[in-house]
């Protein structure tokens, strides 16, 4: 009986200890939360001390932290810092659904039963923001990634203070990633150039680094230099910014026509259609630019069913986008079109009631309001080749795409026996028939394959704007002025007129306006076909007859 008693007493006293309170199953000590014990007293601290005096213990804990308790730093400076009342724990603030919850700062485990009255906020001022924002890059100048001590030191060129200087040289010489080394020179030159306690000869050679940069930092500094009473410094400085300018504008000229050809290719696409359509039928199509508006359209559907495939979605939406355009342009020839055959206004006055039908008919289903297409993740971001010149990659993708494309379509016009066909019908139509050619059919299929490029544009441009249904209508007259200054059904002169009025178009817009640009170039090619009606690349033999 009496060792009966002696075990329920054992019993009592480990159930009714903290481990197995109510209190312990519903929180984290400290040492649950994964911190290293050297923090331990000072995350004490930080829940007594007011913001007003914690620039001392984040300093210390600062000097006994590592990359993993940079994530501490991180949330005090986003305001999402707490600590529970009652036993003083750090805590991470975040919602979800709109409902208030608390997780481990380290653990990242969520705390139940932790409610807004029962934690203190750690609040910080801007003073505490700017020294967390250095400390976590000081923190990171040790990772084990290049990627984020790169980052760390080009976050610290703006604040480079003796503590931050004397470790970037003490890891200067260790450092074996190229870049980072190089960023963290470029940052000990900017300490050089700007102390006035050293000789002027080797604050103008640490100047002449300076102008290699084209880091915005390095420019501000630079500016600093040339308000100094120093004209030895002045000097330097002012030639250093010069040489950066130079080297700016030339960047600026490469990302503005990166910008021209990204259009041309779009306009590319949306034109090389109507060339092949123009070319062998004659029919002025002013409702392209709805199979432009169905391809996007297309892609939009595709990626509501496919939701949790975007990255994969693009590849079914260009086959899609190319049948749903081609048969509806199939569907036009064959009700309409070979009906009006040889009279071009009553075509152009068919095709524009056929446009103004399908517009209110993705209005009806679609509504009127735009639609926003997702990009797959390996086209979002950018190349990023330097600090002023950046390729956007979805931009980058459409121009391959383009290309691609018009190479494809050449090849089918070259090399198939449909395209030795659309070439005999485009050249004597009589003639091709009396060699027994179905031109009818090689009208339908002409206008379906130029309706599926159409649609195939329809895609690129779901990744670069937003779809409705005047989508089309803003490159309809673009794609008319591209086939009539390249030549009427000439692949080639499309090509290069696409680019061309692509980079003019872009290249006015900064100094005319977006508006302007395009009537300047409409007037362009108003006077050039004065001079030479058909086009850049005329068609010769029988086609120009």
């Amino acid at each position: 009986m009496r060792h009966f008693l002696v075990l329920l007493c054992c019993l009592v006293g480990l159930f009714s200890s903290p481990a197995f309170s109510a209190d312990s199953t519903t929180s984290h000590s400290l040492s649950d939360n994964q911190a290293p014990p050297a923090l331990a007293p000072l995350m004490l601290k930080l829940t007594q001390e007011k913001y007003s005096k914690l620039l001392p213990v984040l300093k210390e804990i600062e000097a006994n932290s590592n990359e993993t308790t940079a994530s501490l730093f991180r949330i005090m400076m986003q305001g999402d810092l707490y600590f529970i009342k009652t036993n003083k724990q750090l805590v991470q603030h975040f919602k979800d659904n709109g409902k208030d919850l608390y997780q481990g700062i380290f653990s990242q485990k969520v705390i139940a039963d932790v409610t807004k009255r029962s934690v203190t906020k750690i609040k910080v001022n801007n003073r505490l923001r700017g020294y967390l924002r250095t400390a976590i890059a000081r923190i990171q100048l040790t990772s084990a990634s290049a990627e984020i001590r790169l980052s760390a030191v080009q976050e610290l060129l703006s604040n480079l203070d003796d503590d931050t200087v004397a470790m970037i040289e003490a890891l200067y010489s260790s450092e074996t990633n190229k870049d980072v080394k190089a960023e963290m020179g470029l940052a000990l030159a900017i300490n050089t150039a700007l102390s006035t306690e050293l000789p002027n000869s080797t604050r103008i050679a640490a100047i002449h680094r300076l102008s290699s940069s084209l880091e915005n930092t390095v420019r501000n500094k630079l500016t600093q230099l040339t308000n100094q009473d120093n004209p030895a410094i002045k000097t330097a400085a002012q030639q250093a910014l010069s040489s950066i300018s130079q080297r700016t504008e030339r960047f600026a000229f490469l990302n503005q026509l990166f910008f021209g050809l990204s259009l041309g290719s779009v306009l590319l696409l949306a034109s090389i259609g109507l060339a092949i359509t123009f070319g062998v039928m004659g029919v002025i199509n002013m409702a392209h630019g709805e199979m432009i508006m169905l391809g996007a359209y297309t892609t939009y559907v595709v990626q509501l069913m496919m939701p949790n495939y975007i990255d994969y979605s693009i590849w079914v939406a260009i086959p899609a986008a190319f049948i749903v355009s081609g048969l509806v342009g199939v569907l036009i020839e064959r009700l309409v079109i070979r009906h009006l055959h040889g009279r071009p206004l009553e075509t152009l006055l068919a095709t524009f009631g056929i446009s103004l039908i399908l517009q209110q008919l993705v209005r009806t289903i679609f509504s009127p309001l735009n639609r926003q297409v997702a990009s797959p993740s390996w086209m979002s971001g950018s190349w990023e080749i330097n600090p002023v010149l950046s390729l956007t990659l979805n931009r980058l993708y459409i121009l391959a795409f383009s290309l691609l494309v018009f190479m494809a379509l050449v090849m089918v016009l070259k090399k198939t026996s449909l395209g030795l066909n659309v070439r005999a019908v485009s050249q004597n139509r009589n003639m091709a028939k009396a060699m027994g050619v179905k031109t009818d059919w090689i009208d339908a299929i002409t206008f379906a394959l130029g309706s599926g490029i159409a649609g195939i544009a329809g895609v690129a441009l779901s990744q670069l704007t937003n779809v409705g249904p005047n989508l089309g209508q803003d490159y309809i007259i673009n794609s008319f002025m591209v086939v009539v200054f390249g030549g009427v059904g000439n692949l080639l002169g499309t090509l290069v007129a696409a680019f061309s009025l692509g980079i003019a178009t872009k290249f006015l817009e900064p100094m005319t306006g977006a508006v302007l640009s395009t009537i300047l170039v409409l007037v362009f090619i108003i006077l050039f076909i004065q001079k030479r009606p058909k086009g850049l690349f005329p068609q010769k033999g029988r086609a120009a007859e």
